[in-house]
């Protein structure tokens, strides 16, 4: 028998209850700790730690909302929304990260040739909870993808383009990250009026 704190048992009626709410209780996005970067540091350890507090940033403004809630795109006439950003920074971590600085042989995420905006517009169909999970896996794997390599590292562009070294790479998603959390804290705010940082 279900029983609360203290002598009183549960009546049958109250354990249905909480048992079926229990089953259809909706899934939100869960909340997330999200710790200050250190004010002094040395150079990697700041930027590892200020790329953690955007990527946490992100997490935070979509932490307790459902995944309709994720998935709608509050500003006309954009195409963004909450869900679209987690699983275009899955796509970007990926990129940098493991497709250019660890020179990994993996796929996009979400980008094709046929909609180089995919991660943006695929989001109706889209299982919120298993794409927030994806971009949680990504992080995991760019912090490993660039361990063992130097700031200086230099490291080939795969497309091509202009080498750069794996501070500028640092940098970058820094300031994506930045550019991003901003439509994340609009997005939020249209969605259900919550504020902050």
């Amino acid at each position: 028998m279900l029983s609360c704190p203290g002598p009183y048992p549960l009546a049958p009626a109250t354990r249905r209850q909480i048992a079926w709410a229990s089953m259809t209780a909706e899934w939100t996005a869960p909340a997330v700790e999200r710790a200050d970067p250190d004010h002094i540091a040395a150079e990697r350890k700041a930027l590892e730690q200020w790329l953690d507090y955007h990527r946490d940033t992100l997490l935070t403004k979509c932490a307790g909302l459902t995944a309709e809630q994720l998935k709608r795109r509050p500003v006309p006439p954009s195409n963004l929304s909450l869900l679209g950003l987690v699983r275009h920074m899955a796509d970007v971590e990926r990129g940098w990260f493991r497709q250019c600085a660890a020179r990994e042989d993996v796929p996009d995420l979400y980008w094709t040739e046929a909609d180089g905006d995919a991660d943006f517009n695929d989001t109706e169909a889209a299982d919120a909870e298993a794409d927030l999970d994806t971009y949680r896996r990504e992080i995991v794997a760019a912090r490993k993808a660039v361990a063992g390599k130097g700031l200086d590292d230099v490291v080939p562009h795969p497309l091509g383009r202009a080498d750069r070294d794996i501070r500028w790479i640092y940098l970058h998603m820094i300031e994506e990250y930045a550019r991003h959390n901003g439509h994340a804290d609009l997005i939020r705010e249209c969605t259900d009026g919550v504020t902050g940082d």
